[in-house]
């Protein structure tokens, strides 16, 4: 069953609605897909900090600290052994370790479809007919999402990420948690709204399901949805 939302200026005025496809915002929810994407991109966006190294790597130990026999000492053919203060480390972490994990393209996909329905079944989305300001302004940014927190967002309760407590919009206690998604490249947009906390601004080219998942609230421009039901015809799951 197809879902009708309203499209709002950045006045936030109704000025129509738009038709959602099935296919895009109506996937059943699978959790366990949806965790097993998330996982990949977070797996594959880890990068390898800790490095150790081994008796082959550290300096010195070019020569025998004593000899074989005699000293009444235990043989030592190396000061980097790894049993000595400053020698090489034994089983430590490497460089060369791999944390990625492999995902079927069709699976990432269909998670990404399942967390945009999740958010329109769970009224946590909204539609501008675009997103434009002139010049760098902070101010106009944070009076549209103020407008759309009043009038749009309702407190209730997503089926993969719990929301929180039921509280007044209006509370200075309450978090923002909203990803706003403009349908092209706009520094103006990107850097307006950078310093608001708890709200990320992005494009339709760099949606991403760890994104969708981190923030409660959903925003896209007309131009974006369209974009999506475009990319993601369903013809292939």
């Amino acid at each position: 069953m197809s879902v009708n939302i309203k499209i709002y200026n950045q006045k936030i005025e109704e000025v129509g609605d738009i038709k959602l496809s099935d296919k895009i915002f109506g996937v059943k929810v699978n959790e366990g897909l949806v965790h097993q994407a998330v996982v990949a991109q977070m797996a594959n966006e880890r990068q390898v900090l800790a490095h150790t190294k081994d008796r082959s790597e550290v300096r010195g130990g070019g020569k025998k600290p004593w000899r074989q026999k005699g000293t009444g000492r235990a043989r030592a053919g190396s000061n980097r052994s790894p049993i000595w203060i400053g020698g090489g480390i034994t089983f430590g972490p490497r460089k060369e370790r791999n944390f990625k994990k492999k995902i079927n393209k069709k699976m990432k996909q269909k998670a990404l479809l399942m967390v945009l329905s999740d958010r329109a079944i769970s009224n946590n989305l909204a539609v501008l007919d675009k997103l434009e300001i002139n010049g760098y302004k902070t101010k106009i940014i944070n009076n549209i999402l103020d407008n759309l927190e009043k009038k749009v967002f309702k407190p209730s309760k997503a089926r993969i990420v719990k929301s929180k407590p039921k509280v007044d919009i209006k509370s200075k206690n309450q978090k923002r948690s909203l990803l706003m998604i403009n349908d092209k490249k706009d520094d103006k947009v990107k850097f307006s709204g950078r310093n608001l906390a708890g709200v990320k601004i992005i494009n339709i080219n760099n949606i991403n399901i760890l994104d969708l998942i981190k923030y409660k609230n959903l925003i896209l421009t007309e131009e974006s949805v369209k974009n999506l039901e475009k990319k993601y015809n369903g013809d292939n799951f």
